[in-house]
């Protein structure tokens, strides 16, 4: 079964683990965050001008879609987590990570990844 407008990367930081999730919730909720719509965001990232905030903004929401979907423990996720991990990671890391999601959420076509007599095929 198709699993619908997902965007997932996992950021790895030593042993542990981040799951970074986007949806087409989890995009409106970044708008929210950063005062942009999300095709801006995403123009300003391919131009290579999108800022650290915003950037720690999209990835806190990722965060915690991701740690909602997977169910894991713990309290929500704020920002001096999103820059607590941006530090980790490292920029270009983390950027490559959210803007690969992001973009596919947005890039999501229903229609591909299933045969016509409805069964999921691979991606080519």
């Amino acid at each position: 079964m198709p699993t619908g407008a997902r965007g997932e990367a996992l950021l790895t930081v030593g042993e542990q683990e981040y799951p970074i999730l986007f949806t087409n919730r989890a995009l409106a909720e970044a708008e929210q965050r950063t005062g942009k719509s999300i095709l801006l965001l995403a123009r300003e990232a391919g131009n290579g001008i999108l800022g650290v905030g915003e950037t720690a903004m999209l990835l806190l929401t990722g965060m915690e879609t991701g740690r909602k979907d997977a169910k894991l423990p713990g309290k929500r996720y704020e920002a001096k987590d999103a820059y607590d991990l941006l530090d980790q990671a490292g920029f270009a890391a983390v950027a490559a990570a959210v803007y690969e999601a992001i973009s596919a959420v947005l890039a999501y076509d229903p229609e591909e990844g299933e045969e016509e007599d409805g069964e999921e095929r691979p991606p080519q």
